[in-house]
């Protein structure tokens, strides 16, 4: 029994060596075949310069290839961290996340952007697109494409574009960006106030009619000088004479009546011409499906 243990003990360590050698035999080819797949990767760009990685980045990003262009920038700054397209692609990376509609990596790129060089020459762009990446977060291939009521979006994106825009017009009042960061501020702030008159209006229609004059009372205050106003006091006026509270109610038909009535109408009509609606709106109104 002693001697059948101890010439069985040999055999056993000689199969524990082979096993071991066998699997140090297969890491090291799991490795080896690694590193192949990895330097063969860094080979197809192994002589490439700032310049050529910038160029191809910047032709992959016009033609759409966005996730190809993303990749490209992100390697030239991994090569040339301290060259100046490298900065340059920081900030193009984030421009191409928001054509993917990738909203939160477009933030994230336009964030890290504008802490890392916060008096670089394209700071104010950086500050444009964020507004412009938190003004299109959420947005269909409907809202794109097709001319939809965007007052019936949620106003959480609105409201954070409009707060970047107005950074933006606050720090850098000369940018070429301003101007048009002005015109879309002005237009969210008309859809917001018409998103209170959807509240309101619902209100309405719930017979909830003291929340729907107080969210009426809201537009005048908060968004005034916008298209919403005529509407906030006629559903303020119907509102408090359906709570009989009729001096409240004839208040609103006075304002509304000195500012919007017929005499006011003809007025605004020879100052300013009504605007003719284009071909998209003139469908969307005989289609009727914004009512």
């Amino acid at each position: 029994m002693i001697n059948s243990t101890l010439t069985s003990r040999p055999k056993l360590l000689r199969l524990l060596a082979l096993c071991m050698s066998f699997l140090l035999t297969s890491c090291s080819l799991l490795s080896w075949f690694d590193s192949k797949k990895g330097s063969h990767d860094d080979d197809e760009y192994i002589n490439w310069t700032a310049q050529h990685f910038y160029q191809e980045a910047k032709k992959e990003l016009m033609d759409g290839n966005y996730d190809k262009s993303v990749k490209l920038y992100e390697k030239l700054e991994a090569r040339y961290p301290f060259d100046k397209l490298a900065t340059q692609a920081q900030l193009e990376v984030a421009y191409a996340y928001y054509k993917k509609n990738e909203s939160d990596s477009g933030l994230a790129a336009v964030d890290r952007f504008i802490k890392l060089n916060p008096t670089h020459p394209g700071v104010d762009y950086a500050h444009y697109l964020r507004g412009l990446i938190n003004y299109n977060k959420g947005r269909t291939f409907v809202d794109r494409f097709l001319p939809t009521d965007s007052s019936q979006r949620d106003p959480g994106a609105a409201r954070e574009g409009m707060r970047d825009f107005n950074e933006l017009i606050a720090k850098f009042p000369n940018s070429k960006y301003t101007v048009d960061a002005k015109k879309r501020v002005a237009a969210m702030r008309n859809n917001l106030a018409m998103y209170e008159i959807n509240v309101a209006d619902f209100y309405m229609r719930r017979r909830a009619y003291l929340a729907a004059a107080r969210r009426s009372n809201e537009v005048l205050e908060k968004y005034p000088r916008t298209q919403a106003i005529p509407k906030a006091l006629k559903i303020m006026e119907e509102a408090y004479r359906k709570l009989e509270m009729d001096e409240l109610a004839n208040d609103a038909a006075r304002v509304y009546a000195l500012n919007y009535g017929e005499g006011a109408k003809e007025q605004s009509a020879a100052a300013e011409p009504e605007l003719e609606l284009t071909p998209a709106e003139k469908v969307w109104d005989f289609i009727g499906l914004d009512r």
